[in-house]
């Protein structure tokens, strides 16, 4: 059997496509179509007759999703999504209005498929109108390939879409946010040659994040001349001799602050620590 359907974009043109479903005879449905539409919502038989609907009009949906399945999405994951669409054909169809069910039903599991494509396949959120844009550069590449028996430029698939070439370009690279590189990629020959050793390492700072926040929220709690004191000597890398002489007091009485800061300071992120999770490295200063 085969049944029209709501083509893919193709230079911001909808063109029909033909979707070829397998040939089971479903006009023996038509009277379960019916009698659905019929039922109130409420009605126990409705959801009976639904669930009947669905799993007879099943290999439409999975037929559809295989359609689909070279653009590397697993094809469980697609064969749900061409589901979910072909329950909401079966919930909307309205006989009187309807000439046949499958002509109705194959646009709507398509388009719950290309939604999938456009809403939720994608690795980095991406803006839609980059996201339209990749598929119809997709589609006019394909499209140009066979007319030309090349591969198209990006001027020419700007001239086929109406669109410049700077938009163009921007699609391109928006292949990166749908299928990211691993990070163990291998880009040329050797043990170092993955793409998480070119990007670098792990930042050893990390490990010191905690107790910068915790140290951050101390020092705010000091007096104005321990904060003053602190800043002079670890950000401004002053003296003890050029700190007393910025405080008005003897180094020796900067010597004897400094220390008991640090101590207190240590010993307040330590038992702040120990209150969070008892583990971890500790203030050094």
């Amino acid at each position: 059997m085969v049944s029209p359907a709501t083509g893919v974009r193709d230079g911001g043109v909808e063109r029909p496509t033909v979707v070829r479903v397998p040939d089971e005879d479903y006009s023996s449905l038509a009277p379960v179509l019916a009698e659905h539409a019929a039922c109130p919502p409420d009605d126990p038989r409705r959801a009976v007759l639904r669930d009947r609907l669905v799993v007879a009009y099943l290999p439409v949906a999975r037929n559809i999703a295989r359609r689909f399945a070279r653009r590397g999405e697993p094809t469980e994951d697609l064969e749900q999504v061409a589901t979910v669409g072909l329950m909401h054909a079966v919930d909307r169809f309205d006989p009187g209005r309807e000439r046949d069910f499958l002509s109705y039903a194959v646009p709507t599991i398509m388009g719950e498929v290309r939604r999938y494509f456009r809403d939720s396949a994608w690795s980095v959120r991406t803006p839609r109108s980059v996201k339209d844009r990749y598929l119809a550069v997709g589609g006019a590449t394909s499209a140009l390939s066979q007319r030309l028996g090349r591969a198209p430029t990006v001027p020419e698939i700007a001239e086929h879409l109406g669109l410049s070439r700077e938009e163009v370009a921007e699609a391109v690279s928006a292949h990166g946010s749908y299928h990211p590189a691993s990070l163990d990629e291998t880009l040329g020959e050797g043990d170092d040659s993955s793409l998480v050793n070119v990007l670098g390492t792990v930042d050893p700072e990390f490990d010191l994040v905690e107790v910068r926040s915790i140290v951050h929220g101390l020092v705010a709690s000091l007096p104005q001349r321990e904060r003053t004191m602190l800043a002079l000597r670890f950000v401004h890398e002053q003296t003890q001799a050029e700190i007393a002489s910025v405080l008005c007091i003897s180094q020796m009485h900067v010597s004897r602050l400094l220390s008991r800061t640090l101590a207190q300071l240590r010993t307040q992120v330590e038992a702040q620590r120990r209150a969070d999770d008892d583990e971890g490295p500790l203030l050094a200063v």
